[in-house]
């Protein structure tokens, strides 16, 4: 008899639960000593408008943003910036004060949280543990619209939504911005006293160039941004308060679908009313659970539709739904040990993250009312769902060692009925010297699935077992970037709580590349070119490939992109058959004005035609470009088109994939918005060695309204449906015009009760 997920797992929590609490009593002093400036504790109620007319304000820290930081290094900020900071017990309060010397040119406009990229902003970036690693990131642009994120040295950045109040105001000097941040939407130390953060205010400064703006003078030749941030001392009796967080929600859906997918009558499919209920209770400054029941764990936001014609691998989507973004960077490895769209429709989930001293600990367990299944291989991957319920569970620990080196433990567990996979690993981030450091990864698992699934699939009727390591080396100076790369994953290995569609490989990768910078007036801000070498074997010493690269990247006036790179030497393996994959690849991105970006991707040259085993040769055109209508309206549209041919140029199909976005923005809190995505494959047959049909013509659409005061007081109202017509193969094909095949009406209330 097989045991309850939670128990596998329980032996485990309690001894990384007692390190956690036992921590505090040797966690490392790492508060910095020096350049400490002192924000100031002020009482008085504030109304954030961006008039900064408090009295406390005449009181308040005052820095100056002095360094331009990119694309010049640490030269004079072409623009004044001060930054304002002061707290109460229970808020952060900033102001900043942006000055240009031509407002007209202010690039801002109405958008939806999180979308202000591109424009005009300023900035706050806060190690509220003076750990070096992580900070959290505010920013607010000209017309008060908030983007925030963390930033960590081991995971780049994650998405994270915090509920905080900002404004903005354009005035005849620039603009000011004014933010108060609760302390009950951050983590930070547990102590009575003072408290020493990391700290850095930005501005990006978007005209010919972006100029990124900062408070201090940045050492290109240091990898580590939060080793040389200011410290900033205050915070004493900063509190949570009570910091509990109710949000009911309320959703309902109604779909239909045609009886026959194509043919006859609409027929209902789906009809749902769900009210569901998140709790966050944030125990300490710096640890906090979370609980659901019936969660809305929908994404509103449709995922942009890829192409996924001639692909051997599933395809990655990002994770979008609130719960589980929570916490995202601390269960990031580099490994994808854990992806939480693995769960698909879960019914309840608990969550606790947290961190005291030098110690990170994170947990959340699911019950999914589905089982999706990933089954990788070395030449390609397939996938099932099955609907079974299922507990998904997550236990992570890490230890923050050395200056900016951690070391991290990681154990998953699925089970449902006659089906488990355990993962349990280590990791960790060495800082050798400023320029020079090591990631590594060492994992192993044990599957057992239902034998009419592994039947079915090709896999294994008996548990077996797997693992997998990494290693990888990085070199970064101002100039100059040298890395190596290694990992292995053997053929049983098997990560379903994470994304792993390839499997039975060895990999080595190892190359470097030079950089020449130059100031925002000269013809180029960035040079960049290098040369890679990569070679992936089976587990056997079986090739799968062996490519020699190069490539290279310039930034220029109108904040120009352009990227190359080309495999110059490919050798590729499938099906034991060598095949050419040498070809090419460019990327070009252009602001001609503040309203306007377009882009362009281009793809030519050799690969293989995974359906046919044979080769090909491709050329695909990307297109796109987004424009801005003032500072309401906002229009989008990309279009990916792709040839494939063999056998002497015969054209073995033609892939296109539209996408059409058209926005429009009332306020800061409400938009309507237009998404279309069509895709169309038009294939010859005649060349296929499997029957397929000859046209396949899919169309989605959808219309949402918003209302967002915060990330959980929200109010959405959509509709969105399907079409899908095709062509069938042969001497009297079946044909089907693009048809409506389905339908639904939805909404979605939630509401955030702060206690």
């Amino acid at each position: 008899m097989r045991s309850h997920p939670l128990s596998f797992l329980s032996a485990v929590s309690l001894f990384i639960v007692i390190i956690f609490h036992a921590s505090s009593v040797f966690a490392d002093d790492v508060a910095g000593t020096m350049d400490n400036h002192i924000v100031p504790k002020v009482s008085g109620q504030i109304s954030v408008d961006a008039l900064l007319d408090e009295s406390f304000w005449n009181y308040a820290l005052i820095l100056e943003l002095k360094y331009e930081v990119q694309p010049g290094e640490n030269i004079p900020a072409p623009v004044r910036t001060e930054v304002l900071l002061a707290y109460s017990e229970s808020h952060l309060y900033a102001a900043f004060r942006a000055y240009d010397p031509d407002p007209s040119s202010i690039r801002a406009r109405l958008c939806d949280r999180d979308d202000i990229g591109g424009e005009d902003w300023v900035g706050l970036v806060l190690d509220t543990f003076n750990d070096e690693r992580r900070a959290f990131d505010f920013l607010v642009n000209p017309l008060g619209v908030q983007a925030d994120m963390i930033e960590c040295s081991d995971c780049g950045s994650d998405n994270f939504d915090a509920i905080w109040e900002s404004s903005g105001r354009i005035t005849q000097w620039g603009y000011v911005v004014e933010i108060a941040i609760p302390f009950s939407s951050l983590r930070f130390q547990r102590t009575d006293g003072d408290q020493v953060w990391g700290f850095d205010a930005v501005r990006s400064y978007p005209r010919s160039a972006r100029h990124h703006i900062g408070l201090f003078a940045r050492d290109r030749g240091n990898n580590c941004y939060f080793c040389q941030t200011l410290k900033i001392k205050g915070f004493a009796g900063a509190s949570p308060g009570r910091n509990i967080e109710i949000a009911p929600t309320f959703s309902a859906l109604y779909s239909q679908e045609r009886e026959g997918y194509t043919s006859g009558d609409f027929r209902e499919k789906d009809k749902s009313y769900d009210p569901g209920l998140t709790a966050r209770w944030s125990m300490t400054p710096n640890m906090a659970l979370q609980g659901t029941v019936n969660p809305d764990f929908s994404q509103v936001e449709a995922d942009a539709a890829q192409l996924d014609i001639n692909r051997n691998f599933a395809i990655h989507y990002p994770e979008k739904r609130p719960f589980f973004m929570e916490g995202a960077e601390l269960f990031s490895t580099r490994m994808n040990a854990v992806y939480s769209r693995t769960l698909a429709d879960p019914d309840w989930g608990i969550k606790l993250t947290g961190k005291e001293g030098g110690n990170a600990v994170g947990f959340y367990s699911v019950r999914d009312a589905r089982t999706n299944f990933l089954f990788p291989g070395s030449q390609g991957s397939m996938s099932s769902s099955l609907d079974m319920e299922s507990y998904g569970t997550v236990l992570r620990y890490k230890r923050d060692i050395f200056e900016s080196s951690n070391i991290g433990l990681l154990a998953t567990d699925r089970e449902g009925e006659g089906y488990y996979n355990r993962v349990v690993g280590v990791d960790g981030l060495i800082k050798l010297t400023k320029t020079d450091q090591i990631r590594f990864q060492v994992i192993a698992s044990e599957t057992d699935y239902p034998d009419s699934l592994a039947a079915e699939f090709g896999q294994q009727t008996e548990p077996f077992r797997g693992s997998g390591a990494l290693a990888i080396y990085a070199h970064e100076t101002e100039n100059l970037d040298l890395f190596g790369y290694y990992f292995e994953k053997a053929k049983d290995l098997r990560l379903d709580s994470g994304f792993e569609p390839k499997t039975n490989i060895r990999h080595f990768e190892g190359g470097g590349g030079y950089k020449w910078y130059g100031e925002s007036d000269n013809w180029y801000t960035l040079l960049h070119a290098g040369s890679s070498y990569e070679l992936e074997e089976e587990i056997d010493g079986s090739k799968i490939f062996e490519l020699w690269n190069i490539y290279g990247d310039y930034a220029g006036p109108l904040q120009s992109e352009i990227s190359l790179w080309s495999h110059v030497y490919a050798d590729f393996v499938y099906r034991g058959e060598h095949f050419s994959y040498k070809h090419y690849h460019l990327f070009t991105s252009m602001r001609p004005t503040g309203s306007l970006r377009v882009y362009f991707n281009h793809t030519w040259g050799d690969i293989v035609d995974y359906a046919n085993a044979r080769q090909a040769r491709t050329l695909q055109l990307e297109p796109g470009f987004e424009y801005r209508f003032g500072r309401h309206l906002n229009l989008g549209y990309d279009h990916t088109w792709e040839r494939l041919s063999v056998l002497n140029g015969q054209r073995l199909y033609t892939a296109n994939v539209g996408r059409f976005r058209l926005k429009y923005q009332f306020d800061r809190r409400t938009f309507l918005r237009i998404n279309l995505q069509y895709v169309r494959y038009d294939r010859n047959t005649g060349l296929y060695l499997e029957k397929v049909d000859s046209k396949e013509d899919n169309l989605f659409s959808q219309i949402l309204f918003s209302y967002k005061i915060n990330p959980q007081t929200v109010f959405y109202l959509g509709y969105s449906d399907n079409y899908y017509g095709f062509t069938g193969s042969g001497a009297d094909p079946v044909a089907v015009d693009l048809t409506q095949t389905d339908r639904t009406f939805f909404v979605k209330f939630g509401y955030a009760w702060i206690l």
